[in-house]
């Protein structure tokens, strides 16, 4: 590696470049700028485009990996790319001075960059196999939630058997990650279980819901019902085979043990995209549509679309879209969503220290849920700008919540209410539910809040703490009482801490005013009891604040309040465009990848022009990832 770096001052300026050239020049500059340690898998700017390859690679994973850094190539103006003015710091950057302007490491990364600029081709081949990538079949498992409301549209059974599931765990933010939709034997007897109890209730007495549609001893008749119900369990048209294999079900069993048969199969409890037969496409289509909209299964007029062959087009999937977007059930998605996103049962598992808040109960953990999901509500299906989600200067509080606020009790429950001016609140950084999820049980907690905001706002990736690394902070002392500012302190004379502290614990530093279960607060009260009654009394002391924060890497991201905050990520293009990236997780089950570069950037800029509308954004990003945009 230093040889090649020692190379680089006397390479001629436009020089022949190339896949080579990269590993043999480029890769050293960057390397001599440590650009890896922030952007690898585990560093703390893991999330942003520029993400470094982790082990041994071969000659052609590296021609590879230079290849992609075209997304950070300005096409139009190569001298303004970010893959330079990021380390030279002509754009704000975190990391730092990493490659100093005029620098022969400099020149090489700039060849780089001109090279990907004028080789399109090249670069839009990787595009293709990245596109291609993320084309292939994929099989997601349904969620409990999603098995429950499939079984609701499928049988007109409410008795949500799923919640009786092992529980699903969040990866990647989401419990519907399809990578981590593994069927354990525990999940397995559970299917088998839920599959006999819902067969037996739903023809318990006859067969009062009217499943099938012809008389059982009718010739046909079994023919008619496997097909027809079949369509609609599997969510496309049975094959031949498998019409034969429920016929002998039928024949050992009747509709019911036909019903227990197909609950149980892969087929009902997974479904495919872009599987091997072409035929089933249009109805792959379809699942993708609902239960991204409904999290459940196609209505008949879906089934009708894709029969017809009108999924094809952007605007036969439109035209769908906003149908089932009228839907009740398009809201109660909405909900699950948020509730994924946001972590409510992070709140709702909590603890808090019941002598600092006596008023602190699980129904106000509730209440403090029902408050962000009712703002949720309230921006996506009146149309308004969603960004408002940070800055908006009202909120939709109960009876409990305005005592909590300190606010007039409302006319009804989770009525709109204005926030006070001097409260400082705005949006979901001034709720309740933001500020008491991310603290500990008896204090608030900095370093969570800005981790919080990092990844569910902004998108990016912080790692874990190195294994082995003491977490513990100096305790406050009648000798020495100490903020949570002065406290974490100690991170940054930890240079294995400090460089991601820097980047987080100042963010929650700018919203100390407010305490562990969202109270505000104008001094920070540490109460000091002694250990025997008979050594002293209780002490209590009172220390002003120091409520200067700022997001690194934003710029004019300094911050006094919850306020200030919410009008810096209102406004800034990565936390406009992390909602799509966050959407675009919740309906594609996984983390978007360079091939879904247009995707998002296509569903971006139809968000923009809407105004910032979700359903626009909702319908933009089905359409786009469905059928994927030219570069």
């Amino acid at each position: 590696m230093r040889l090649g770096v020692l190379f680089i001052a006397f390479l001629p300026l436009g020089a022949q470049t190339g896949p080579a050239y990269f590993r043999s020049t480029v890769l050293p500059a960057l390397e001599k700028a440590n650009c890896r340690g922030c952007h690898h898998g585990g560093g703390v700017a893991a999330g942003t485009r520029l993400r470094f390859p982790e082990g041994e690679l071969t000659a052609e994973e590296w021609k590879t990996f230079g290849l992609s850094l075209h997304t950070l190539v300005n096409r139009a103006n190569p001298a303004k790319s970010l893959l330079l003015d990021k380390p030279t710091r002509r754009a704000a950057h975190a990391g730092g001075l990493r490659i100093t302007p005029g620098s022969a490491e400099e020149r090489v990364v700039q060849e780089w960059i001109n090279y990907l600029a004028a080789n399109t081709k090249a670069t839009d081949r990787f595009v293709l196999a990245e596109r291609r990538d993320a084309a292939k079949p994929v099989m997601r498992r349904l969620t409990h939630a999603q098995y429950n409301n499939t079984v609701r549209d499928l049988l007109g059974d409410d008795t949500r058997v799923a919640d009786q599931f092992p529980t699903e765990d969040f990866v990647g933010g989401f419990r519907n990650q399809f990578q981590s939709q593994n069927v354990s034997p525990l999940l397995a007897e559970a299917y088998t279980t839920g599959a006999e109890k819902l067969a037996k209730s739903a023809f318990r007495g006859g067969d009062t819901r009217g499943l099938v549609p012809c008389k059982p001893a009718v010739a046909g008749c079994s023919q008619k019902f496997i097909r027809a119900f079949g369509m609609k369990a599997f969510r496309r048209p049975l094959l031949d085979a498998e019409a034969a294999r429920y016929e002998r079900l039928w024949a050992a069993g009747g509709a019911q043990m036909v019903v227990e048969g197909m609950l149980q199969s892969p087929n009902f409890l997974l479904r495919t995209e872009n599987g091997a037969e072409p035929s089933w496409r249009p109805y792959e289509t379809a699942s993708r549509l609902s239960y991204a909209l409904w999290n459940s299964m196609p209505d008949a007029e879906l089934f009708r679309a894709a029969s017809a062959g009108e999924l094809k087009t952007h605007e036969g999937i439109e035209k769908q879209a906003w149908r089932m977007l009228k839907d009740a059930r398009a809201r109660t998605t909405i909900d699950e969503f948020v509730t994924e996103w946001l972590r409510f049962d992070s709140l709702l598992g909590a603890v808090k220290e019941r002598a600092s808040f006596p008023m602190y109960t699980p129904e106000l953990a509730v209440a403090m849920t029902e408050e962000t999901r009712r703002m949720m509500a309230h921006l996506v299906w009146t149309n308004q700008n969603f960004m408002q989600f940070f800055n908006a200067d009202y909120s939709f509080v109960s009876t409990t919540l305005a005592r909590l606020y300190n606010m007039k009790a409302p006319s009804e429950e989770f009525a709109r209410a204005e926030w006070p001016l001097e409260s400082e609140r705005a949006g979901v950084l001034g709720q309740a539910l933001f500020l008491a999820a991310t603290s500990k049980p008896s204090e608030t907690s900095p370093t969570a809040r800005g981790l919080f905001i990092r990844e569910q706002f902004l998108c990016q990736d912080v790692p874990q703490p190195p294994p082995g690394v003491n977490a513990n902070l100096p305790v406050p002392t009648r000798a020495k009482p100490m903020t949570n500012r002065e406290r974490l302190g100690v991170h940054l004379s930890n240079e294995s801490c400090a460089s991601c502290h820097t980047l987080i614990d100042p963010i929650g530093f700018g919203l100390e005013k407010f305490d562990a279960v969202g109270q505000r607060r104008e001094k920070l009260k540490i109460t000091f009891t002694p250990e025997r009654k008979e050594k002293g009394e209780t002490e209590t002391v009172y220390l002003d604040f120091d409520t200067s924060g700022n997001v690194a890497g934003l710029p004019n991201a300094a911050f006094r309040s919850p306020r200030e905050l919410g009008n810096i990520l209102a406004g800034n293009t990565q936390c406009q465009e992390c909602m799509v990236k966050q959407l675009f997780r919740y309906y594609q089950g996984r983390h978007e990848k360079v091939g879904d570069a247009a995707v998002i950037r296509k569903s971006f800029e139809d968000f923009q022009k809407s105004g910032f509308h979700f359903q626009e954004l909702m319908v933009s990003l089905l359409k786009w990832s469905i059928l994927p945009p030219e570069m």
